[in-house]
């Protein structure tokens, strides 16, 4: 390790004029291997970087053409809008989100600015134009306490060193990377990472089919498109700018030369050909009959050619031309709420939720995950997603319908909760438990019929049924007369929370048993 550091940040020697080839002879040797860390990755060369395009994609595409501005920005605004929480796994089954203070990271993953929404979007800028994203979590100690953060590194300037060349060793694995700011060629300002020593994040949400590690950027296969939208741009401004007709045919008299026929063609390509050219004031001697062919930008139809080209960018970056607003998503039936909901599911089922998970995998490397989860994100909060809250709404209310069946059929409410909330809709039906109680229609015959209803007063205490009276049908009830019918007391009984009876003055008891004897 220690000839790999010395070989990397050795005071550099005075810088000579080499050719080519003298560079791409320069190496890092590590564990007995040789990496080479300068150039363009070729045949038997164990390293792996960023093209060099990279600049050019962000100035020329990112900043020099407004479908691919658009695009960006859309996959942009609503990549960035999650946040990260753990998800418990049971039985490979996902299950609730929750937090920890290590999550902390992400909220605030460098100081002056720093939150989970400006991550992911140089996250997403970085997939998008050179394929693959780094980012490193530094811990450094201030007193005390320990202080991390996470630092984003531009892709062009990070070259991925592998352990053997790819067409060459069947194990070839990640070495390490390093980092060269500014793409400076001084080893003394390296920054060397080793795999496996460091809390290293790499993300290449689209392969490279070229490369073993490395991301390709989706502007890579419409380069031509992006150059043509491009030009066509430029062709329109040329139009208003010289007010001319774009194209036209010309004759000359028998009289002109072969020579002097070469010669105005010459001229004719020199002056008018190209874009820079383009719809210039044709000025002509005699002899010369000019014939225009087209007239306009109707009849050049450059909303139709234009267009074709806009969506195909918008198809290689994955969003409906209807969200971008471009000009063939913006007529005919891609307006009507049913199509722009279907663009719209369709853009967040397919592309926006795969690159949040497979950005979740590639940052567990800057946690410790907690024991039977794993990192995972929480979309719900997010407005664009509110119509996907209705369709889950729908749902709900058919998982509460089964829910209510299975309860009813003596199954207990928890195992019924645990069985839907297992994996949604599909349910886990090993999770039930039941109860032991049936339903009626489940109860088994009762020949003697139901058994007969205790009957109470309002008091609480039980009252003998009375006989039915002659002449009644059998079963059917009588209405009850009499005394104690429909709460009435009996002789002598008395209304509940009634006082009791006064006592009549000069009369006692005593009196009135004397009378009774004589």
């Amino acid at each position: 390790m220690a000839k790999v550091w010395s070989s990397l940040f050795s005071k550099p020697k005075p810088q000579e004029r080499m050719t080519l080839d003298d560079l791409y002879q320069q190496v890092v040797k590590y564990q007995g291997l040789e990496y080479p860390v300068l150039g363009s990755p070729g045949a038997g060369e164990n390293y792996e970087a960023i093209d060099a395009d990279f600049e050019g994609y962000v100035s020329q595409a990112y900043k020099g053409d407004g479908v691919v501005f658009a695009c960006m920005v859309a996959r942009m605004r609503l990549f960035s809008q999650i946040r990260f929480q753990w998800q418990k796994m049971r039985e490979g089954r996902p299950g609730d989100l929750f937090g920890t203070k290590e999550l902390s990271i992400f909220e605030d993953p460098w100081p002056n600015g720093g939150s989970t929404s400006a991550l992911l979007s140089r996250a997403i800028q970085h997939a998008d134009m050179g394929g693959t994203h780094y980012a490193v979590r530094e811990t450094k100690s201030r007193g005390a306490a320990a202080i991390s953060r996470i630092r984003v590194l531009r892709p062009d300037w990070v070259t991925t060193i592998l352990t053997a060349p790819p067409d060459q060793a069947v194990e070839c694995d990640i070495a390490g990377w390093i980092y060269k700011p500014g793409g400076t060629q001084d080893r003394s300002a390296w920054k060397f990472y080793v795999a496996g020593d460091e809390r290293f994040a790499m993300w290449a949400p689209t392969p490279d089919p070229q490369a073993l590690y490395r991301g390709m950027s989706w502007l890579t296969p419409v380069i031509r498109e992006i150059m043509s939208d491009k030009a066509a741009t430029k062709h329109k401004s040329k139009f208003f700018e010289n007010a001319a007709t774009p194209s036209f045919a010309m004759s000359f008299k028998e009289t002109v030369t072969n020579d002097q026929f070469k010669d105005f063609i010459r001229t004719m390509k020199e002056t008018h050909q190209g874009a820079d050219n383009a719809y210039k004031p044709l000025f002509v001697g005699g002899g010369a009959d000019i014939t225009p062919l087209m007239y306009d930008l109707r009849q050049l139809d450059f909303k139709a050619t234009q267009g074709a080209g806009e969506t195909r960018i918008a198809a290689a970056a994955r969003v409906h031309p209807v969200i971008v607003g471009l000009s063939e998503g913006m007529q005919g039936s891609s307006l009507n709420a049913g199509n722009f909901k279907a663009a719209k599911d369709s853009w967040a089922d397919g592309e926006m939720r795969p690159l949040w998970e497979s950005l979740c995998q590639a940052y567990r490397g800057l946690v410790r995950t907690p024991q039977g989860a794993r990192l995972w994100y929480d979309d719900r909060h997010i407005s664009f997603l509110r119509d996907d809250i209705s369709e889950k709404a729908k749902v709900l209310a058919q998982e509460a319908d089964i829910l209510q069946g299975l309860v009813m059929q003596g199954w207990t409410q928890e195992s019924a909760i645990e069985a839907l909330m297992e994996s949604g809709c599909v349910g886990d039906w090993r999770k039930l438990k039941h109860t032991g109680l049936f339903s009626v229609q489940l109860q088994p015959p009762m020949p003697d019929g139901p058994p007969a209803a205790k009957v109470v007063d309002q008091n609480g205490k039980p009252v003998k049924p009375q006989p039915a009276s002659p002449g009644a049908k059998a079963g059917k009830l009588q209405p009850a007369t009499g005394p104690g019918a429909a709460g009435r007391p009996a002789i002598g009984q008395q209304r509940p929370g009634a006082k009791p009876p006064a006592t009549p003055k000069g009369s006692r008891d005593g009196d009135d048993a004397s009378e009774e004897e004589a």
